[in-house]
């Protein structure tokens, strides 16, 4: 089973990996029909958040204090506590940190060689700082959240409560997502492209934990 996980993760790595590195490619270029892509959506969603005063504040509280970048690193946190206190997983709670740590550097490092600015607008309904791609919202949602549900099926959790983690995580990371475009704060490729990374490193995160299992057994 951890060579077939570890073959797993290995491909999907790879897959994700050049998916990410392709859609860096096209947004360094500017690629026109990602642009207009990109355009077309943050115009029409800017327009229903102008419109949504209610929707939109609620978006806000979501973006800031649910699915805030702090927030899941806090988290994560407390879950690798958790694991050193109830099982003494030192070696899984340093990964899980490592990992949300690697990913913000990555995410930070990328940003600052894109430099790609964010939306404008005259009448904006939130603000932002730093370069645009990727999302550092979306990417350290997908980060966390995608640990976390490995680490929840390993140690056995099935059934229903399964599902509803699942649920949970999904309504996570899509949600951030959909709230930074609504927000207008994040272009559609910039989300999709912390999606990319993101689950990207996961994969690699999962691939590191397997075959370092692999050497200790």
């Amino acid at each position: 089973m951890p060579h077939q996980t570890s073959r797993t993760a290995l491909l999907a790595a790879t897959v994700l990996a050049l998916s990410s590195a392709l859609l860096l490619t096209l947004v360094a270029v500017e690629w026109g029909p990602l642009v207009a892509l990109d355009d077309d959506i943050a115009r029409t969603t800017h327009r229903w958040a102008v419109r949504e005063r209610g929707l939109t504040q609620v978006f806000r509280v979501l973006t800031d204090w649910v699915w805030d970048p702090v927030t899941m690193r806090l988290l994560c946190a407390a879950v690798a506590l958790w694991l050193v206190w109830r099982t003494a997983a030192w070696w899984t709670a340093l990964w899980l940190v490592l990992t949300c740590a690697v990913a913000a550097v990555v995410q930070q490092a990328v940003k600052a060689g894109v430099g790609r600015p964010r939306p404008v607008w005259p009448d904006p309904v939130d603000s932002a700082r730093y370069a645009a791609f990727p999302s550092g919202h979306v990417m350290t949602a997908t980060v966390v959240c995608g640990l976390l549900l490995w680490l929840i099926h390993r140690h056995g959790v099935r059934g229903a409560r399964w599902y509803s983690v699942i649920t949970v995580a999904v309504v996570s990371v899509v949600g951030v997502g959909v709230t930074r475009v609504w927000l207008g704060v994040h272009w559609f490729s910039d989300v999709l492209g912390g999606w990319l990374f993101g689950a990207s490193l996961v994969a690699g995160a999962v691939l590191v934990h397997e075959r370092h299992r692999g050497l200790r057994e």
